[in-house]
């Protein structure tokens, strides 16, 4: 079984954000838009989480839900969210 990642792109048409599984190598192709079917689309850089092997995890443990988000909700001040 060969993993593939899902990678988010977006229409230069009409805005429209959408993903696609796609394998590494074909990220940069064109992509057709489901919204409008231009193929005038860019790859976005996407943030993801990795949890560690015997943990169960899952989004919501890396987001606050009173903070700006980044890696710890805000907290760090490292991303620009600081609550100071």
């Amino acid at each position: 079984m060969t993993e593939m990642p899902i990678y988010e792109y977006r229409c230069e048409s009409c805005a429209e954000k959408f993903e696609i599984l796609t394998r590494f190598a074909e990220r940069d192709s064109a992509q057709v838009c489901p919204a409008c079917e231009s193929t005038k689309t860019r790859v976005l850089v996407s943030s993801f989480a990795v949890a560690g092997s015997g943990e169960t995890s899952s989004v919501s443990d890396f987001a606050s839900e009173t903070g700006g988000g980044g890696c710890c909700g805000g907290a760090c001040g490292s991303c620009g969210s600081s609550p100071n």
